[in-house]
Parts: C-alpha cells; structure tokens; sequence
C-alpha cells in the first residue's frame, strides 16, 4: 500500500520537504537574532535619549568615532552660528517622506574648534537642485544649542554615494573628515542633530524626537512563525500521505466490488 512512496513524484516531494524543514528552522533562528540584535539597541537608544544633556567635549573630539553607545547621547554646546560656510545635504527626506535638504551650519565654540549642527529639515522648492536653497536664518550670536550626537555618515552605513561634483555648498554625506578640509579648520568628530532651541517662524524642520528605534515585535513574530511553518511541513507530508492511501485503498475496494459482482445474463 506504501510503495507509492517510491514513486519519482513522492521521491521528490518527500526531499523538498526535508530541506524545508531545517531550512524554516535556520531562518526562525536568525529572526529571533534580530529580534535580539534590535532590542538591544533600541535599549541603548531608549538610555542615550533619556540621559541628562552633558558639554559635547566630553563625548566626542576632532577626529573622534561617535561609537553606537553613545550615538543619540543628547549634547550642550555654546557659542555661534557661522552661516558664510552652510552647506545642504541633498536628497534627505521629512517625517512625510518629502524629499529636500538638511540644513548643516557650522557652530563654532569659544575656543575655535567648530562642531557641525543639523538644524534640520528644508523643502527642495527652488527653481532647480543646482541653485543653493534659501535656508532660515539660525539665532545669531552666542548662544546654547542641544542635539542628538550622532557618528559621521559613510557610503557603507547608509548606502548613499558621495557623488563628485555637485553645486557649490551642496555634499551627499555628513561626514567630519570632509568638512575639516573644506572649511580648513579643527572640526569634532560626528555631528549633532539639534533639538532646542527650539524651530521658530520658518525654521528647518528638526528631525524626528524619537530617531534610531526599530519594531524588534515583527522580527520575533517572524521568528515564530517560520517554527510553525517548520512544524506544519511534517504534519502536511503526513496528511498527504494518508490521504493518498485512502484513495488507493478505496479504489482497491471498488475494484474487488466489481471483479465479485456476477455478470448479467
């Protein structure tokens, strides 16, 4: 009654099923490391954003690597806005994924080193993307600004080519390194993107206030549910299997209905 099993049919059904079923477990493993790999540091986030602002020159230096612990660590710094060398970060998209410029201001401290500031947000409505945008003029003077420390932007982090030749105060990246040689002077490592003051008037949008967090839930949920699609390939297999040898036998008993039955005279 079984011996459809070795059937060509069968043979093959038989082996999708076994690398189905480690291969399902392989992948609930892997969900359930990036389940773990996101909780972990959306809890590290969860702790930058919370913890009290401290001066950024105790968190990063010029050519310092803002390191994933202390990314979203909420920053002070004191002194001006140097509008004569902002520049815009092109293709950067808004909290409704309209596409426009962040805005980097240089901010220089009291003791020359400069610290780069994402003010934030700005439509591309200009006439073309070659023409440098009108962008909202900072607070003048010496003030305070509070930002979320954040590591210098590369190609292999985000994906984003640093494209050559582009509009005069127009780059791809935000990135210290590049910075320092276009403005000639000491700049501290990463940037910061600001949170206060405030955006008044026309201001640029200041990035979301709850940045970097991942849904870790859906990986975990994934997780599960590859186990149970590694369960249930067995189980299917086995009600085919059934299935088909009910077929195969109710066939074999019509077949000895009609041999028995006598023929009509």
């Amino acid at each position: 009654m079984y011996r459809f099993l070795l059937s060509r049919q069968w043979v093959i059904l038989t082996l999708v099923a076994l690398l189905l079923i480690p291969t399902m477990i392989r992948l609930g493993i892997w969900q359930m490391h990036r389940y773990e790999e996101r909780t972990a540091r959306n809890h590290l986030v969860s702790e930058a954003l919370s913890a009290k602002p401290v001066p950024v020159e105790r968190m990063t230096s010029p050519g310092h690597t803002v390191t994933t612990h202390d990314r979203y660590r909420s920053v002070t710094a004191k002194g001006h806005f140097d509008t004569d060398d902002e520049v815009v970060v092109r293709r950067r998209t808004n909290s409704d994924d309209e596409v426009g410029y962040h805005v980097l201001t240089p901010f220089v401290l009291a003791d020359g080193k400069v610290l780069l500031v994402n003010r934030g947000w700005i439509p591309a409505n200009g006439p073309s993307q070659t023409v440098f945008p009108k962008i909202p003029a900072p607070p003048k003077g010496e003030i305070t600004v509070t930002g979320r420390l954040m590591p210098d932007e590369t190609t292999a982090a985000s994906g984003i080519k640093n494209l050559k030749g582009l509009p005069d105060r127009q780059v791809m990246l935000i990135n210290s390194e590049q910075e320092a040689e276009r403005l000639r002077r000491t700049v501290l490592g990463g940037y910061i993107a600001q949170t206060a003051p405030e955006p008044k008037g026309d201001s640029p949008e200041q990035i979301g206030a709850n940045p970097g967090k991942e849904d870790a839930a859906l990986n975990y949920a994934y997780a599960i549910q590859w186990w149970l699609f590694s369960v249930g390939v067995p189980i299917g297999w086995v009600v085919l299997v059934r299935r088909e040898v009910r077929d195969r036998r109710e066939k074999a008993e019509q077949g000895s209905a009609a041999e028995a039955e006598p023929a009509a005279v």
